[in-house]
């Protein structure tokens, strides 16, 4: 039978509240516990817990990392690496598949998504499963960081805390944010920087409220690694100085290197998981030869440095003043790229912070090792320019040029690199953001359709792509028409425009009802060309089918355009459908229902299963029971304990009744017991005649039978 439901969270009208916990802490004890408190305690525990779950992940990805080491030594290196990385990424394959799909790729932008869309809600597992994933990946050799990994564990813990004590939507918000703050400062020792990333770029806003909660996060998991692990950052930078005012110019060439540098990040990491995600084969499929792949790049290498997160060889490389040559950097900075495209594109877990540091510092060790060959004198120290170049890169690749700025600061403990520090990192996102309007944790979130500011999803619109909308069969002119023919089919047809094409069918350009009144007016005689009055395809404003309807919708309303043609962007003249004013109307119904939706299951996600009830979602198909049959013939068959709730048709949302006949394609949602789950199933999809489904169940028309008045 193809069960294909998903079964969610069911409803529980009676989940208690803090407000109420608090009340009733008070009832029964003579002291008033302040809200402030509650919540200063769970900032604590989620700190405390994600800094101990940083301390086991470490300890797990060591593990890993000898038993790799142990298979190299039986198989020789070459082989038990890659023998290792391809068994490590069918491991990690399964295991997103099987049980945890938010645990592929770098994780920010998920915890991001649930804390603009969601409530802040994620599955308490994700934390478990998305720590085993990671250490698979970076304990064999892949090519991530663990940040990634431990912020998202991070903000499974909060919101699973959060969730356990039936908060409100915004504290959940909250907690998640301080999971990802402590994550960030138990696994580089930078409590300041954990809490302003936590800020800058999960909630993306500042306020007292938060800050307070995220800081003692912070600082909870911050004592922790300090205590199990060790009190020094990840790596120790050195303090250089700035040794020449003659400096300064050459770090504003740093930073917009590392705009560049930072933009190719992302675009070469999005590619790469597009190209994979495109490939029709099981996902541990995907991510063992993205990882297969990444072994080969490695082994390019005599020391393999662009394996795993290569935070050491950062530390050691710039202690030595980056003594290395130009030709190695230059390789090093390009396999890099290449094998965290490969590890993290394929789906495999782990983050993208310690690659970009790597990246930033070997762009700037090259652009220090020039500027000292070329003004010895002046760009005295190399290294100082790959602190600042690492810096830079993430800055652009994250737009987070205030926790760039502080977590270097942090690692190097020192004031005297804080100006072209400052300088180049806000250089470098500047105009990162100029060249690439999304950041590589927001790019994500903008294919699903999420576009974010402020920290929310506030543009419906960019949820619809123009294909899903346009007109297809679309009415057309040929350039040799006269205007008594435009006349006609403008008047045949109601349209207020019409595309104009070629005598091959390829797309001229497009005309008006505004120009055929302006050649009226003008006395232009009645067989003049329509080619003379249209506008041609050179002037013309078009939409791509692959884009959001938000933007389309930008385009037409600076110049007031009514329609606009749809063309193909490998070639122009190629027409593919038409924009026109109540294609988005329609488009924007569809956005709402998508958010309508989102909203509505993020919200049942919110409630917990207290009395054996949960929501199923049935997709129903060709040859399915239910479909050709209305809801009041179906009605008998299923169990007494289940209600229809609703049935998304063709983007729609309705409301089912009795007449309402399903269709191929209705995704229908029910709410009833668990027990009942696959007695439902097999009456809607693959099951007897409706009649038999439910032998015990007495038709909802049937009347009661009558009682014995004679019975005892």
């Amino acid at each position: 039978m193809d069960r294909r439901a998903t079964r969610r969270s069911p409803l529980s009208p009676t989940s208690p509240s803090l407000d109420r916990l608090l009340g009733y802490l008070a009832e029964r004890t003579s002291w008033y516990v302040p809200e402030e408190l509650i919540l200063v305690g769970t900032a604590t525990v989620v700190g405390v817990g994600t800094g101990l779950g940083a301390v086991a992940f470490i300890e797990l990805l060591d593990a890993v990392g000898q038993a790799a080491a142990w298979l190299q030594l039986q198989l020789g290196q070459a082989v038990g690496l890659l023998l290792a990385m391809v068994g490590a990424g069918l491991g990690v394959g399964y295991v997103i598949q099987r049980w945890a799909p938010e645990a592929k790729g770098h994780g920010v932008p998920e915890v991001m998504e649930a804390v603009a869309i969601r409530g802040g809600i994620i599955r308490p597992q994700v934390a478990f499963l998305k720590v085993l994933a990671s250490s698979l990946t970076i304990g064999t050799g892949g090519s991530a960081g663990r940040e990634g990994p431990i912020v998202q564990t991070g903000a499974a813990l909060g919101s699973t805390m959060g969730q356990v004590l039936h908060l409100s939507g915004e504290r959940i918000r909250t907690l998640v944010a301080c999971g990802a703050a402590a994550g960030i400062s138990a696994t580089f020792n930078a409590p300041i920087a954990g809490a302003i990333f936590a800020l800058e770029v999960i909630l993306n806003n500042f306020t007292v409220r938060y800050f307070g909660m995220v800081v003692i996060s912070s600082v909870a998991a911050g004592v922790v690694s300090r205590i199990f692990l060790s009190p020094n950052p990840a790596f120790a930078v050195p303090a250089y100085p700035v040794s020449h005012l003659g400096e300064f110019p050459i770090y504003v060439v740093l930073g917009v290197l590392a705009s560049f540098m930072a933009v190719a990040f992302i675009k070469v990491l999005y590619t790469f998981e597009t190209l994979f995600d495109g490939w029709q084969v099981p996902l541990p499929v995907r991510t063992a030869t993205g990882m297969l792949l990444t072994g080969l790049v490695g082994l390019a290498l005599p020391g393999r440095e662009v394996l795993g997160s290569g935070l050491h060889l950062i530390g050691e490389t710039i202690a030595e003043n980056f003594d290395l040559s130009l030709g190695m950097m230059a390789a090093l900075l390009a396999l890099k790229l290449l094998a965290t495209g490969f590890t993290l594109g394929s789906g495999n877990s782990g983050g993208v912070f310690a690659p970009s540091l790597f990246m930033g510092a070997v762009l700037g060790g090259m652009v220090g090792r020039v500027a000292h060959g070329l003004w010895p004198t002046v760009a005295v120290n190399p290294g100082a320019y790959a602190i600042v170049g690492m810096a830079s890169v993430f800055a652009g690749a994250a737009r987070a040029p205030i926790t760039a700025v502080l977590i270097v600061f942090e690692m190097s403990n020192d004031y005297k690199l804080i100006l072209p520090l400052m300088l180049a990192t806000v250089i470098a996102t500047f105009l990162a953001e100029a060249l690439h309007r999304e950041s590589i944790y927001t790019l994500k979130l903008r294919l699903k359709g999420i576009r974010l500011v402020g920290g929310r999803d506030i543009d419906v619109m960019q949820a619809v792509t123009v294909e899903e909308v346009m007109t297809r069969n679309v009415d057309t002119i040929s350039v040799d028409a006269t205007l008594t023919e435009l006349s006609d089919i403008l008047t045949a047809t109601h349209h207020h425009g019409l595309p104009v094409v070629d005598p091959e069918g390829r797309l001229w350009g497009i005309v008006t009802i505004t120009d055929l009144d302006r050649a009226i007016a003008q006395g232009l005689p009645r067989n003049t060309r329509v080619g003379e009055i249209a506008t041609p395809l050179e002037k013309l404003v078009v939409a791509y089918p692959d884009e959001t309807i938000g933007d389309a919708l930008t385009r037409m309303g600076i110049r007031g355009f009514g329609r606009l043609p749809v063309v193909s962007r490998e070639d122009r003249r190629q027409l593919l459908g038409l924009i026109r004013r109540s294609d988005i109307i329609r488009a924007y119904n569809i956005a709402l229902t998508r958010r309508a939706e989102l909203q509505h299951r993020a919200a049942r996600a919110r409630l917990h299963n207290l009395d054996g009830t949960e929501f199923v979602d049935m997709v129903l198909e060709e040859g399915d029971t239910a479909v050709g049959r209305s809801v009041l013939e179906m009605a008998p068959s299923m169990p007494q304990d289940a209600i229809l709730i609703s049935i998304r048709r063709h983007g729609r949302v309705l409301i089912p009744h009795g007449n309402t006949v399903f269709q191929p394609g209705d995704v229908v949602t029910a709410f009833v017991r668990s027990q009942d789950v696959d007695l439902l199933l097999r009456c809607f999809k693959e099951g007897p005649p409706p009649e038999r489904c439910d032998p015990g169940a007495r038709p909802a028309h049937a009347p009661e039978e009558a009682k014995d008045p004679t019975a005892a």
